[in-house]
């Protein structure tokens, strides 16, 4: 009898634990936000996390920016947060309404100006520089910046994980986007026809590079997101893939 009470009360415990991180993961928490004036609706489109055209990779305006608190040195490429501005009775719009962001960059600092005007992703900042579409859908454009509050949230994505393979006979290197669940990825292995896994080292972004020959082999890639879950996709590549191209795998 003893030993079955210790046990309910063990399996207590661990639930009163899920409870504890599961409304963690749920809290919101304060940051600053801007925009970045830009013809297209999108903020730059060749930014640190080495996306290229944001348009033709679907994240376009639903792209930002983060401090360098965020950024973590781009760990967080492809991580999904939602922002709602607040505390603000002049600049927040009504309702309080939330959008849904991509980190595709980075927000440098800027010591030269004050954390409170112009340095806004000073460290330790927590700092969003959004499109100016997208920041429209919280606040009014008229402000130069806003009190938000963010959450990390699941990423969405329509279709499987794209890899774009490029480099050359000595150097291999796949960008990959599309990302659902967690939106980032930790770790990534490739293997060829001829080869084992190979894991592949972060270059910058979402950009993974190997000193290594694989041309004339279908791919196949291993990945794993922040959160530990592993996915393999198997022969994306046919054997005679080329440098530049894009290849569709499966999605968490």
């Amino acid at each position: 009898m003893a030993g079955f009470v210790a046990m309910i009360v063990y399996y207590l415990v661990l639930l009163q634990t899920f409870n504890i991180f599961a409304a963690k993961d749920e809290e919101w928490i304060s940051a600053t936000a801007t925009y970045s004036k830009e013809t297209d609706g999108s903020i730059v489109t060749e930014g640190a996390c080495g996306y290229g055209d944001l348009h033709k990779i679907s994240y376009g305006k639903y792209s930002a920016g983060l401090s360098s608190m965020l950024f973590n040195r781009g760990s967080t490429c492809g991580a999904c947060y939602e922002l709602r501005c607040v505390d603000h009775i002049l600049w927040c719009l009504q309702g309080s309404p939330t959008v849904i962001l991509t980190a595709t960059d980075f927000c440098p600092p800027n010591y030269g100006l004050s954390s409170d005007y112009g340095g806004w992703c000073n460290f330790p900042k927590e700092h969003f520089e959004m499109s100016e579409a997208a920041f429209a859908e919280i606040a009014e454009k008229k402000a130069d910046i806003v009190p938000v509050q963010y959450r990390r949230v699941r990423c969405d994505r329509s279709g499987g994980m794209r890899f774009t393979v490029s480099g050359n006979y000595r150097f291999f290197q796949v960008l990959i986007t599309n990302v659902g669940m967690d939106g980032e990825l930790v770790a990534v292995k490739v293997k060829g026809s001829r080869t084992g896994w190979i894991p592949l080292a972060r270059n910058w972004g979402q950009n993974w590079q190997s000193n290594v020959n694989l041309h004339g082999q279908p791919l196949s890639f291993e990945v794993t997101s922040s959160s530990g879950r592993a996915l393999t996709s198997y022969s994306v590549a046919p054997g005679n893939w080329q440098y530049g191209q894009t290849f569709e795998g499966k999605q968490f």
